[in-house]
């Protein structure tokens, strides 16, 4: 195990990535150290926060009422978010190791993912402020053990999903819409789940002996994940070819009719929905469209048109950002062959932007339902979707010819800064900052809604010169197309 570890840390050291994202990596520890400061902070005060919110519940069975919310909610950022551990076993298998060895090695690895700790920040202060002088210490500690078991039993289920359903992630889908659907069934008092949860965890505090029974749980998925993976440790197992799949993509007949211009949104589609670190933003998709349901519920909002502006921004255009902040990012691998054989250029920039509109165009169509908490709901929505397509898509197709970072569209998107530079962090500004900026002065001097109008009104005159914008993105990239080419050979 200790070879293991050296091994696959100088593999982390002496890679290229490191180096080069060496000054991110630093910034991100940053902000990682102020997540942690807060999670801790919150671990203290939440008692207090139940207590103002629900001053006369019991703090105790109000928290237990969550957890499996928070289990479930967890699970599925796991599959999403979360990478497998993975080690270059070719390397290993004919030395004198026992396979079971590298078995759990792999398999154990997935312990030391940050994500089974940053809980442990909430649940250990809130154990001996709160249940130790309600109840004891020992239970205290019988309960944020079991808390804590529970998160690892998570860890080792989402892996083992996911490698079973690599190729059917459509389950997992399934399971979301099944987890919102009963977030929103406990939301509107039709079922409880938090109640179910309460009396679980309620019951554990009663009678600690029960945590034998996450214990037999965490064992159990420890060995289904060991067995899997000892079943398949052979060459011929690791070597296997994959069978070459057309998917539908490829024979959507409306986009043939558009010609060329169809042709290369087709191909876009195709690079975003076979790939890992594209389609897994995709998988995202229910998170950025249901974001209205954690503020839209809350009467505090319903004045706040500047952070419903916001709200409005990443729902119907988070999705496009994604994509336009990296639509040429996406294709550093075969970006010289693009140089070398694509003739117009022009039908090229406009069909990401084509692609970027149809994009946020299908978000906002799905966030029309929210009119249910408010015309101004809708209302908001519909200018930050003309603002998102007619402003800011101009801005991120602009900003994209900078790129010049290769990126590997294998892994994860999910905490991978591989191929991000400086212009898609600057890209974020205009995105979310610029449009509040221009409304607070009409917000301020109590003009709301001729705020919207104005953001609104920006986005339909970028529509309406729309082609002028495009001819300018298209003469910046001629400039920058071979700087970018050269940073993708990196």
């Amino acid at each position: 195990m200790k070879w293991f570890i050296i091994h696959q840390w100088k593999a982390m050291r002496r890679s290229s990535i490191w180096q080069k994202n060496l000054a991110i990596n630093i910034v991100l520890g940053f902000f990682l150290l102020l997540m942690l400061a807060y999670l801790f902070m919150l671990g203290f005060l939440i008692d207090k926060i139940m207590e103002q919110l629900y001053p006369d519940e019991n703090p105790v069975t109000l928290f237990n009422g969550i957890i499996l919310y928070y289990l479930g909610i967890e699970f599925l950022m796991r599959f999403f978010l979360q990478s497998l551990p993975v080690l270059d076993v070719e390397t290993y298998l004919h030395l004198p190791i026992k396979k079971s060895a590298i078995v759990h090695y792999i398999t154990g690895k997935s312990i030391f993912a940050i994500g089974n700790y940053l809980s442990w920040l909430v649940f250990f202060p809130f154990a001996f402020k709160v249940i130790a002088p309600a109840y004891s210490t020992g239970t205290a500690w019988v309960w944020v053990i079991t808390v804590v078991i529970l998160v690892f039993s998570n860890n080792f289920l989402a892996i083992y999903v996911k490698r079973l359903l690599t190729g059917n992630s459509y389950i997992v889908r399934i399971f979301g819409l099944l987890m919102i659907t009963v977030i929103l069934l406990d939301f509107f008092d039709l079922t409880s789940l938090s109640a179910l949860s309460a009396s679980v965890f309620d019951q554990l505090l009663a009678n600690p002996l029960l945590a034998i029974v996450p214990a037999a749980i965490l064992a159990f998925l420890y060995f289904i994940n060991y067995h899997y993976l000892r079943m398949r440790l052979y060459t011929e197992e690791i070597n296997v070819k994959k069978e070459i799949k057309t998917d539908a993509l490829a024979n959507i007949k409306y986009l043939k009719t558009w010609g060329i211009t169809g042709h290369l949104i087709a191909l876009d589609l195709r690079l975003i929905w076979r790939h890992k670190r594209t389609r897994s933003i995709v998988f995202m998709a229910p998170i950025f469209l249901g974001y209205g349901f954690f503020f839209y519920p809350q009467s505090i909002y319903n004045e706040m048109y500047s952070f419903l502006i916001f709200v409005g921004v990443f729902m119907t255009g988070g999705l496009m950002l994604n994509y336009l902040n990296y639509c040429f990012s996406y294709e550093s691998n075969y970006f010289d062959n693009i140089l070398a054989h694509y003739k117009d250029f022009e039908r090229y920039i406009q069909s990401k932007f084509i692609l970027a509109v149809l994009i946020s165009a299908t978000c906002y169509i799905i966030t029309i339902p929210y009119v249910y908490f408010g015309t101004h709901v809708l209302l908001i929505n519909t200018v930050t979707f003309f603002y998102n397509i007619g402003f800011l898509s101009f801005i991120l197709l602009y900003m994209a010819t900078y790129s010049a970072k290769r990126m590997d569209l294998s892994k994860n998107a999910a905490f991978n800064y591989q191929g991000l530079g400086a212009s898609h962090w600057i890209a974020m500004l205009p995105a979310f900052l610029l449009p509040v900026v221009i409304y607070l002065p009409f917000g301020l001097t109590d003009y709301p809604r001729a705020g919207l109008l104005f953001v609104g009104t920006l986005g339909l005159a970028g529509l309406l010169f729309h082609k002028v914008m495009l001819k300018y993105i298209y003469k910046q990239f001629l400039k920058r197309k071979y700087i970018m080419a050269e940073g993708f050979r990196e």
